[in-house]
């Protein structure tokens, strides 16, 4: 089975549609890692659109906190104010979804966790140490997480170690026999200072996984930012991957 893996979409439909049409033909399945709203223009459209396909979602910081599970004023003032927007707007049946997903599922041999293993929705894995605190906290071989809007793959080296080593685009990889925490990145708002959407594809038969980044217009989810008065750095920040 070939899995196309998302994470961090927030609301971004543009983007999400870009990867959906650069990945076509690539994969049998979506695994969405979390956040599917939050930051964006287009909550509604994008959930309809990850619920159009065979998926299996997971929720994320911000998909709890559109539906009250987190305070919101636990988030910086830019992601409130986009949270409160979205509360404003989300239908029923999208609500009644973002309600409904897990916040860690297993799928032997990978974990799934929108933030970590530990704390599935809320913990950023950003360096080595966190990463190796974080392997004795899964079972499986391999974990996938989101959250950090950035690629990375964190390799368990030892007891209470871990190596971190940034992705090699376009370049299938063979999964071995080290244990791995990998993340895919950001489809709508990236922050390792490369604005292109990113995305995984993970190969369970061949045991090979792939890193993409396509660009997308982001001027034009920029301008539909505009019109629904969002904050205006998650505006600017599009363009800089930041």
């Amino acid at each position: 089975m070939r899995v196309l893996i998302v994470s961090d979409i927030h609301a971004n439909l543009i983007a999400f549609e870009t990867v959906l049409a650069h990945a076509k033909g690539k994969w049998d399945l979506i695994w969405c890692l979390g956040d599917v709203v939050g930051y964006g223009p287009d909550p509604n459209e994008c959930i309809d659109l990850l619920r159009e396909q065979d998926h299996l979602g997971l929720s994320g910081n911000h998909d709890w906190a559109v539906i009250g599970r987190l305070d919101i004023f636990s988030f910086n003032a830019d992601a409130r104010a986009a949270i409160s927007w979205t509360q404003g707007i989300l239908t029923d049946e999208n609500r009644k979804y973002l309600e409904e997903l897990p916040s860690k599922v297993i799928e032997e041999p990978f974990t799934l966790a929108h933030a970590s293993p530990r704390h599935p929705v809320w913990e950023y894995i950003l360096d080595q140490n966190t990463a190796a605190a974080n392997f004795p906290c899964f079972s499986t071989p391999y974990c996938l997480v989101g959250h950090t809007h950035s690629p990375i793959i964190f390799e368990e080296i030892g007891k209470d170690e871990a190596l971190a080593r940034l992705p090699a685009y376009g370049q299938a990889l063979n999964l071995n026999d080290s244990r791995l925490i990998i993340n895919p990145g950001s489809v709508g708002q990236p922050r390792d200072s490369d604005p292109r959407a990113a995305y995984m594809i993970l190969d369970t038969e061949k045991m090979t996984w792939e890193h993409f980044r396509v660009e997308y217009d982001i001027p034009a989810v920029q301008e539909r930012m505009r019109t629904y008065g969002l904050p205006y750095r998650l505006i600017v920040r599009l363009e800089y991957g930041w």
